[in-house]
């Protein structure tokens, strides 16, 4: 109802990319675009040494 607290706090978070993955591409091109200035996020599933580019090697 109205004038009830949120149990939690809502964080707004603003990005000019977000890239999804942290593969090698992914990565790279998360690099990159921080690199010319994006304020960039990367997301992904697996832990950042458990992509698929590492169980490659």
């Amino acid at each position: 109802a109205a004038g009830e607290r949120s149990s939690y706090t809502i964080v707004d978070h603003t990005y000019d990319a977000v890239v999804v993955g942290a593969g090698g591409a992914g990565l790279r091109a998360a690099i990159g675009l921080s690199e010319h200035g994006f304020n960039t996020a990367c997301i992904t599933k697996l832990f950042p040494t458990r992509s698929h580019t590492v169980a490659a090697q």
